[in-house]
C-alpha cells in the first residue's frame, strides 16, 4: 500500500517551507519513525519522520523547493518498493498572453515574432463607453473593433458624424506601429565571482531574520541608551552558593542570566510601557512577562521564549535557558517556543562583545543587551577600585517608551544586579 508523505501543519502563521535535505533516497528502506527529509522554515527546522516501516518510492520534492503545508513531499510503500522509470519531464506550456483588464491601457501588445500585431479579442459587451461622451461607433467599426481588441478610449473621437468611429478610423489606427511597452525595472544582476569568491544561497532563516531586522529599523522609532554594571554582588553570592544550587537542583548550574531575568521582571512591573506592544492606534499592555532570550543555533540567532517568567524561580529560569541553548544548538526546537514574547535579552558578553545596539525583536518595545564582563578602574568612595564591570544597552521603541522611562528601567536592572538582596526581596 502507498503512503503518501507530505509537509505537516508547521505552526501558527507559518504556510510553507523549503526542502533543506533528504536523509533517504529512493529505494531505501525506512524504520517506523524514522527522519526522511527536512524542512526549513522562517523560524526553525523541521524533520518529517516515516508514519510506517517500509521503503521510499519516490521523491516528489527536490531539495530547495518551496512547498506548502499539506503538500506532498514523496510516497512510500510497504515492503521492498519496485522502482519505476523516471518519467521524462514535459515541456513547458508557453503562456499566451490574455487580454488587458483595462481597456484604456493605450498600449499595443508588441508585435508577434512570427506574424503581425496581435490585439487579445474584447467582447463587445466589455467595451466601455467612452469618457465623456455617448458617441458610438459606427456597426462595422464595432464589429471590427470587437475582432482586434481595441477600445474606443484608445481611439478617441471619430471623423464620422457627430465624432462617431469609423471602420477607418479602425483601419488606421490598426496600421500604426505598435507601441513598445514600458521598460520593467532591470532584475538585480548579481556580478560575477571573482577568484577566491564562493557564493552560497542564503537559508530560509537567514532571510527572515535580514527582514525582520530590517522591520525594525522601518517601522519603530528605535533609540538606544546605555548603562554600565558592577558584577561584584553577583559574582561574589555565585561564587559562595554555586555548589550549593547545583547539588540542590539537580545538576542546574547557577549562572548571570537568571539575575537579570529578574531584574527585568521587576523592572518591566513598575515601567508597564517597555512590557507593552503597538497595535494600530492602540497601546497593549501585558500583565505577564513571556521572556526572550536569544541563543546561537546551528543556522543562526534564534530566540525561544520563557513564558510567565515572572512566576518562576532562579532555578526554573536558569534550566529553562540551559535546555533552549542545548536544543537550538541541535536544532530541535518547536516553532510555538519561538513566538509571543513581551520582552528579550540578547547577551553579547559570551562572544566577547564590549558594547552594542541591540535591534529590537518586534512587535516588542524592549530588547536588553548584555555584553563582556571586564576589569576596569572605577571611582569607589573617593578611591578608584578594580571592578568586574559590564555595559548594559536597552534598545526601546520611542513611539511607546519615553526617554526617561527607558533610562530609569534601565537603572532599575543596574540596581537589582549590583544588589541582589532587592531581587530577592522584590524590592
Amino acid at each position: 500500500m502507498a503512503t503518501e508523505i507530505k509537509v505537516p501543519t508547521l505552526g501558527e502563521s507559518v504556510t510553507s517551507a523549503t526542502v533543506a535535505r533528504w536523509l533517504k533516497r529512493a529505494g531505501e528502506a525506512i524504520a517506523a519513525d524514522e527522519p526522511l527529509v527536512e524542512l526549513e522554515t522562517d523560524k526553525v527546522t523541521v524533520e518529517v519522520n516515516a508514519p510506517s516501516a517500509g521503503t521510499l518510492s519516490e521523491i516528489t520534492a527536490d531539495e530547495g523547493a518551496e512547498v506548502a503545508v499539506g503538500a506532498v513531499l514523496g510516497v512510500m510503500v510497504d515492503g521492498v518498493a519496485v522502482l519505476t522509470p523516471a518519467r521524462p519531464m514535459s515541456p513547458k506550456p508557453v503562456e499566451v498572453a490574455r487580454p488587458s483588464a483595462n481597456p484604456s491601457a493605450g498600449i499595443n501588445p508588441p508585435p508577434s515574432p512570427t506574424g503581425p500585431v496581435a490585439r487579445p479579442a474584447m467582447p463587445p459587451a466589455e467595451r466601455p463607453a467612452q469618457p465623456g461622451s455617448s458617441h458610438l461607433p459606427l456597426p462595422a467599426a464595432a464589429r471590427l473593433m470587437a475582432e482586434s481588441g481595441v477600445a474606443p478610449t484608445q481611439l478617441g473621437e471619430g471623423t464620422g458624424k457627430d465624432g462617431r468611429i469609423t471602420k477607418g478610423d479602425v483601419l488606421a489606427f490598426l496600421s500604426r506601429p505598435a507601441a513598445p511597452p514600458p521598460a520593467a525595472p532591470a532584475p538585480h544582476a548579481p556580478r560575477p565571482a571573482t577568484e577566491g569568491e564562493e557564493r552560497v544561497k542564503m537559508t530560509r532563516l537567514r532571510r527572515t531574520i535580514a527582514a525582520r531586522l530590517k522591520e525594525a529599523q522601518n517601522n519603530a522609532a528605535m533609540l538606544t541608551t546605555f548603562n554600565e554594571v558592577d558584577m561584584s554582588a553577583v559574582l561574589a553570592l555565585r561564587a559562595e552558593y554555586k555548589d550549593a544550587f547545583e547539588k540542590k537542583h539537580a545538576g542546574v548550574r547557577l549562572g548571570f542570566m537568571s539575575f537579570f531575568v529578574r531584574a527585568c521582571v521587576v523592572a518591566l512591573t513598575e515601567f508597564p510601557a517597555v512590557n507593552a506592544e503597538i497595535d494600530g492606534d492602540e497601546i497593549v499592555y501585558k500583565h505577564f512577562v513571556h521572556m526572550g532570550i536569544a541563543v546561537g543555533g546551528a543556522s543562526g540567532l534564534v530566540v525561544p521564549v520563557i513564558r510567565n517568567v515572572d512566576r518562576m524561580s532562579f532555578a526554573q529560569v536558569e534550566k529553562s535557558i540551559s535546555d533552549f541553548g542545548r536544543r537550538a544548538r541541535d536544532g530541535q526546537l518547536k516553532l510555538e517556543e519561538l513566538s509571543g514574547g513581551t520582552f528579550s535579552i540578547t547577551n553579547g558578553g559570551v562572544y566577547g562583545s564590549l558594547m552594542s545596539t541591540p535591534i529590537l525583536n518586534p512587535p516588542q518595545s524592549g530588547i536588553l543587551g548584555m555584553h563582556k564582563i571586564q576589569e576596569r578602574p572605577i571611582a569607589v568612595g573617593g578611591k578608584v577600585e578594580i571592578r568586574p564591570m559590564m555595559y548594559l544597552a536597552l534598545s526601546y521603541d520611542h513611539r511607546i517608551v519615553d526617554g526617561k522611562e527607558a533610562v530609569s528601567f534601565l537603572v532599575r536592572v543596574k540596581e537589582g544586579v549590583e544588589d541582589p538582596r532587592r531581587l530577592l526581596l522584590d524590592l
